[in-house]
């Protein structure tokens, strides 16, 4: 080849280099990401509900599963299989002392194990007993039928003064509360609210008492009409009320031709 054509050629050469940079920006290509691997994350299998199980339920072993679970948040109080190799088989049987939700880790202490004896006995604290009051259906004598598992009530009894009714020839009836902040352990057979359910209705109201409020609560229903007054979330968990300057010595309401007016106790 002559070498003017190879001078032609290698100017189109360069020219063909220069057009092609330029049209590039003369930016050099970037480099090849690098895509970094995520951190393994350490897991311990951990018993959790299969499906949600209420409260009361008597626990199988399809209700039950293990999973593996993150091992920087799986507390000493999650059942690990490293620690109880047999935990879903030593739970079955267990009862649910609160309810779980799908795939809720299963607690020991929301358990507990009946050896044959009925639910609302195996809840019950020890020294405490459970009673049952008549209430009225509709809910006139408990808080419009308001009154749910595990609230706290009042109790007010209502009663005929026999003694005022002779001295004044008409009907007085008085009333007084006799218990405060106590549980509220059944309405009727309802253990807990069901499926969304903001009324429970029944006949009776089961309570968590001690002996004495216990033998209290029986002869208040032979001699006068009891009725349960709901206590607000803000002093449900107080041990007693507090002493009310207003309360002082007239704790009874006397109703006296439909008119009600305090009146100092005997």
């Amino acid at each position: 080849m002559k070498p003017a054509r190879l001078a032609v050629l290698g100017i189109a050469i360069l020219a063909g280099g220069a057009a092609a940079l330029m049209m590039s920006g003369g930016d050099p290509p970037p480099p090849p990401r690098v895509v970094e691997a995520a951190p393994s994350v350490r897991t311990v299998a951990v018993l959790v509900a299969s499906a949600d199980i209420p409260m009361g339920q008597n626990l199988k072993a399809p209700d039950m599963r293990w999973v593996a679970w993150p091992a920087d948040s799986a507390s000493s109080a999650l059942i690990r299989r490293s620690e109880f190799p047999n935990g879903l088989e030593e739970t079955t049987g267990s009862l649910a002392r609160s309810s779980f939700l799908g795939g809720e880790p299963i607690r020991r202490e929301k358990l507990i194990k009946t050896d044959g004896s009925g639910f609302l006995s195996a809840i019950l604290p020890a020294g405490m007993r459970a009673v049952a009051m008549s209430i009225d259906t509709r809910g006139a004598s408990s808080a419009g039928g308001f009154i749910l598992p595990n609230d706290r009530v009042d109790i007010i009894r209502t009663f005929r003064d026999d003694e005022s009714s002779r001295a004044g020839g008409v009907d007085v009836h008085m009333s007084e509360t006799i218990l405060t902040n106590i549980r509220v352990l059944a309405i009727g057979q309802n253990i807990q609210e069901r499926n969304g359910e903001k009324v429970v209705t029944g006949e009776t109201a089961t309570l968590e008492l001690t002996p004495a409020q216990a033998e209290m609560i029986t002869l208040a229903q032979k001699i006068g009409h009891l009725s349960l007054a709901l206590r607000s979330l803000a002093d449900a968990n107080q041990t007693q009320d507090a002493p009310r300057s207003d309360r002082a010595e007239s704790a009874l309401t006397v109703v006296r031709y439909g008119v009600a007016k305090q009146s100092p106790k005997r």
